[in-house]
């Protein structure tokens, strides 16, 4: 086998899901495939999330002799702080009508939660282009927060591109000019894109003009 192919594997392994024992979750950062008798599972672990995910089934009815694998999510880091989504809610507001972005990170030493201002290269009413943020020994992104100025809160085909790669929830914050402005919010996990459906009311709460007054 190629040397190349032999680090790939190593850092991407497929494990097939024991039949008759109990498969450990991983224990450090990192993705690897589960071959399950129910489908091909693809399970990530960060220092802050743990998710396993069903990427497909099989297209025939083949007898596989692993075990079963389900759906998992683990949020090691346990609930985001809303105080932070009103803090972003207030960098919006004071952007408005450009967008604007930020981070939430969580420290796997402290632990805690911080809003961190991403370096904006260019801005406008419809336009965000940044860098990442420099971050602190032990900060982990958790929440790529971005303002939609005058527009409603929704992720694009652009959007799409840009979270393609990440581990992360992606936060949209919409009619920032409005008492309660729009919320969108979304796990984004190597490829696969699950919306929320309900946005924490709290969140809903802390970004509104009547806290933030």
């Amino acid at each position: 086998m190629h040397p190349a192919d032999v680090t790939l594997q190593q850092s991407f392994p497929s494990i097939m899901v024991p039949r008759l024992s109990r498969l450990e979750p991983m224990t450090r950062a990192g993705e690897r495939l589960l071959i399950a008798a129910n489908g091909v599972f693809l399970e990530i672990t960060r220092p802050w999330l743990r998710v396993v995910r069903r990427l497909g089934g099989f297209q025939h009815r083949t007898a596989i002799p692993y075990g079963n694998a389900s759906e998992e999510t683990d949020l090691l880091c346990g609930r985001i702080p809303a105080r932070l989504i009103g803090e972003f809610a207030e960098l919006a507001r004071a952007a408005y009508p450009k967008e604007t972005g930020a981070w939430v990170v969580w420290n796997t030493k402290d632990p805690a939660f911080r809003l961190v201002p991403v370096q904006i290269l260019e801005h406008s009413a419809g336009h965000l282009k940044y860098d990442r943020p420099v971050l602190a020994d032990g900060d982990v992104l958790v929440v790529d927060c971005h303002s939609h100025g005058r527009s409603p809160a929704f992720f694009s085909p652009t959007d799409d591109e840009d979270d393609r790669h990440d581990v992360k929830f992606a936060f949209v914050l919409g009619n920032c000019a409005a008492a309660v402005p729009s919320l969108a919010l979304r796990l984004c996990a190597k490829g696969i894109f699950e919306v929320i459906e309900t946005v924490p009311a709290e969140w809903y709460a802390a970004a509104s003009l009547e806290v933030l007054a």
